[in-house]
C-alpha cells in the first residue's frame, strides 16, 4: 500500500503518519512531506499580515518603563520582517535607539511629531493617539 493512501486512512481516523521507510524517512506533522520536502516554513515565511483598521496610531507611554519615555507605533500593517525593517528605517530618522516586539515599534523619547512625519511621507495614514 502506497503512503498516500495510508496517509489519507490515517487523517481519516485522526490520526497521522511518523515514519515511512518508502518515503525517505521521518514525517513531517504539519504538511505530510518526509522532513527533508518539509514545506512548513514556505508556508510560515508567506503568512499574511494582521488585519487592521489602515490607521496607524502614534503616542507616548512611560508605563512600565520607570518614568522613561517611549514613543510608541501601533496599527501598522507589516509582517514581522517588513516591521523591523520600518522600525529601523524610524529609529535612524530619529536618532534614537527602540525596539519593535508584539507587532509594535517602541522608539526611545518622545519623537511623535518625527514618526508622524516620516509616516505620512511613506504614505501610511496616521493618528496621533494618547494625550
Amino acid at each position: 500500500m502506497s503512503t498516500m493512501k495510508q496517509q489519507q486512512r490515517s487523517n481519516q481516523s485522526g490520526s497521522t503518519l511518523v515514519y515511512s521507510t518508502e518515503a525517505g524517512g521521518r514525517m513531517c506533522p504539519g504538511c505530510g512531506e518526509p522532513v527533508a520536502r518539509c514545506r512548513c516554513k514556505e508556508f510560515a515565511s508567506q503568512a499574511r499580515a494582521p488585519a487592521t483598521d489602515g490607521i496607524v496610531r502614534v503616542s507616548h507611554e512611560t508605563k512600565g518603563r520607570k518614568g522613561k519615555g517611549v514613543t510608541v507605533v501601533k496599527g501598522v500593517a507589516l509582517d514581522a520582517a517588513a516591521l523591523l525593517t520600518l522600525g529601523k528605517q524610524l529609529k535612524t530618522a530619529c536618532g534614537s535607539g527602540g525596539t519593535v516586539k508584539d507587532g509594535t515599534i517602541e522608539i526611545q523619547g518622545d519623537h511623535r511629531e518625527t514618526v508622524i512625519a516620516a509616516l505620512s511621507k511613506l504614505g501610511h495614514t496616521v493618528k496621533r493617539a494618547g494625550g
